[in-house]
């Protein structure tokens, strides 16, 4: 046999390759992905504000906002709201325990005052002579100032509730100098006290108001120049709290009282009544009539008799035309 080509055999593989790639893995992951987004959006946009606040700020700054809603709190949504007027009592219980057991702080207790108030928990740091939280005529915290400022807010940080901050003086003039005095010196107490706060872990949107009131509140108003007249107040406002009702009595107060009936005034003489007629003793008395007045009775009855008093004329003698009349109707 002669030699010629060699045979050339090709097999042709028969697979599912395209069935059992993973190119569909790739689509799938990209679809489940995108389902997770929506979803989170979803419940993005029917949470609170607060949640919402709490997530953009995670992400903006996890390290320091970890701590809000949705990390070490349980429950979202409406399950996390302001304390309760109970949950502000064993705020100030935790408070007070934890400035008792600081010794360097023990001795201040009685410079410091805490008290639930219709508005929430007032925390009020009270000065002395010698100025124990602040430097003398200075916006400058001292030592014990920064170290009480800390332990607040290590633990107010932890709430949902808003904090006001409001700063006192007494009402001694601060210096001959009339570009500063006592209302720029509240003001910038009440701000470094802030800053304070924030710095040890308070939210930038938690303190929603910083006021400085110099001497117009004091707290011993028949000794305005008294040391304890100067104060920086931290009040952790109770948003759920119900109103305080208002007494009309208390809010209206007139020089004369007004009377009773201001139309018809106690012991005045009425008016005489239309048809009234004078009795003796000069009193005017109205007759006792059924509603109607007394003429409206009788004047039906003359429309009523009129009309039958009509048909009497045909008892009258008939007339030629008449008896024409009745000749034709006969036929």
């Amino acid at each position: 046999m002669a030699k010629g080509q060699p045979i050339i055999i090709i097999k042709k593989k028969g697979g599912h390759g395209g069935h059992h790639g993973g190119a569909w893995k790739v689509a799938y992951a990209d679809f489940v992905t995108a389902m997770m987004a929506l979803f989170i959006v979803l419940w993005l946009m029917g949470s609170s504000s607060k949640v919402k606040q709490a997530v953009a700020g995670y992400f903006n700054d996890p390290k320091g906002t970890a701590g809000l809603l949705g990390t070490t709190m349980s429950g979202t949504g409406d399950t996390v709201q302001p304390f309760s007027t109970k949950e502000l009592e064993k705020l100030k219980e935790r408070l007070e325990a934890e400035i008792k057991a600081r010794k360097d702080l023990e001795k201040l207790a009685k410079q410091i005052e805490i008290t639930i108030t219709p508005e929430g928990l007032r925390i009020e740091l009270i000065e002395d002579k010698a100025g124990t939280f602040y430097e003398s005529g200075s916006a400058r915290l001292s030592a014990s100032g920064q170290e009480l400022l800390g332990l607040l807010g290590t633990e107010l940080k932890t709430l949902p509730n808003n904090l006001l901050i409001e700063g006192h003086t007494d009402a001694a003039p601060y210096s001959a100098d009339t570009s500063y005095g006592n209302w720029e010196l509240s003001a910038d107490r009440a701000n470094s006290a802030r800053r304070l706060l924030q710095q040890d872990g308070v939210r930038d949107d938690q303190v929603t108001q910083v006021r400085g009131y110099a001497d117009q509140f004091l707290r011993v108003k028949n000794n305005p120049l008294d040391p304890s007249n100067r104060r920086i107040s931290i009040l952790v406002k109770n948003d759920d709290g119900a109103m305080p009702t208002l007494d009309a009595d208390k809010i209206v107060k007139g020089t004369t009282p007004l009377p009773k009936d201001a139309s018809n005034p106690k012991g005045a003489a009425a008016a005489p009544a239309p048809g009234a007629k004078p009795v003796a003793g000069g009193e005017s008395k109205a007759p006792v009539t059924p509603p109607a007045p007394p003429a409206a009775a009788p004047a039906p009855a003359p429309p009523v008799n009129k009309p039958a008093a009509a048909p009497a004329p045909p008892a009258a003698k008939p007339g030629l035309m008449d008896k024409v009349k009745g000749l034709f109707g006969k036929k």
